[in-house]
């Protein structure tokens, strides 16, 4: 399974439209996961990533993809991150 991680914060329009696109991409496949996070939780994500949010994190490489992008930037971000759908890696 490949995990994402949607880093975000409550009532923001932006992680919204990036919570939709990532669902798009979840339709039909059970071998991505994406964790939502808010980024209030912690003053160290607050630091990191206030100014950026949404940002779309694979943790395992550390590689994020940061708002805007629509949804072919983030199939190439997922591409590039070596998850294969047809693989289901």
């Amino acid at each position: 399974m490949t995990v994402l991680v949607l880093l975000g914060t409550a009532g923001c329009h932006l992680c919204e439209q990036a919570e939709e696109l990532l669902n798009s991409c979840l339709l039909n496949d059970s071998k991505l996961i994406v964790e939502a996070i808010d980024i209030a939780e912690q003053d160290s994500w607050q630091e990191t990533y206030a100014m950026r949010i949404p940002v779309v994190l694979h943790p395992e490489s550390q590689h994020e993809l940061g708002w805007p992008f629509n949804l072919a930037q983030l199939q190439a971000f997922i591409e590039q991150i070596g998850y294969n759908a047809n693989n289901n890696n």
